[in-house]
């Protein structure tokens, strides 16, 4: 592994990071990282999610008041997280390559089709809950409960664009502030890449290179101090535009 190969993958998750405790879909620029130094599609997948786990730690660390705020919440959704992660993560392993190279590019345009739309969704369904008054029926908690398990289960098999999808079905179906929504959803990626990274150890070791897996952990722990300090000043729309492109050319790699 030559020197720029560790500095560009490092960098790589220093960019994941940021973008996961800010955004999401921190996924779109490690994930094609790898596949450009010729890591085969499932092994880079499991080594990336193994290497993000630190950077998620580190960025709901960055968030710990919102988070704090927010407990009550995590204790009904982190199960489904969980469960779902699980799920997800086995697809991965017992479903053939083939199928994951298949999937994955479908995967990626609805993450990007998250990232570009989801603001949007979230600016309209916050709009309808300013003042955090607006009481919750049992038929929204059902459906909460089932969005975060199907999260779950993406964000194990994948991930690209789980922060997005999370915030605009939190958005929607809760009243609390979009911070602190994001400090929970920055707790619940965390839940799912690290559920999803044990069962990929456990289950299927020899696809973890630990060495990407390592240096994607020093630049996502990196990121994800920088992420929850800067990331709410830095231009939202240029971070998506980066986004789109890394994801876009990852889309035009795999097929």
């Amino acid at each position: 592994m030559s020197l720029a190969h560790i500095l560009l993958i490092m960098l790589a998750g220093v960019a994941a990071g940021t973008i996961n405790t800010v955004v999401g879909s921190g996924t779109l620029i490690t994930f094609p990282t790898l596949l450009a130094f010729g890591y085969p599609a499932v092994t880079a997948n499991i080594s990336n999610t193994v290497g993000l786990v630190a950077g998620g730690v580190s960025g709901s660390w960055g968030y710990r008041r919102e988070i704090t705020a927010g407990r009550q919440r995590l204790r009904q959704l982190a199960p489904m997280s969980l469960l779902g992660a699980v799920v997800g993560a086995l697809l991965l392993i017992w479903l053939p390559p083939s199928a994951f190279k298949a999937i994955v590019p479908v995967l990626i345009l609805v993450g990007l089709l998250l990232v570009v739309f989801g603001p949007r969704l979230q600016r309209r369904m916050a709009a309808h809950h300013p003042d955090g008054t607006q009481p919750e029926s049992a038929g929204r908690k059902v459906a909460l409960a089932g969005g975060v398990f199907f999260a779950g289960v993406y964000g194990g098999y994948f991930g690209a664009a789980q922060g997005v999808l999370l915030m605009g079905l939190l958005s929607a179906l809760l009243p609390d502030s979009l911070q602190r929504l994001n400090g929970i959803k920055n707790v619940l990626g965390t839940i799912v890449n690290g559920v999803a990274a044990m069962v990929f150890i456990i289950v299927s070791f020899h696809n973890v290179r630990w060495w990407v897996a390592l240096l994607i952990a020093i630049g996502s722990l990196i990121g994800g101090l920088v992420g929850a300090k800067v990331g709410r000043k830095l231009p939202p729309w240029l971070l998506r535009a980066f986004i789109v492109v890394v994801g876009v050319v990852a889309i035009v790699t795999m097929i």
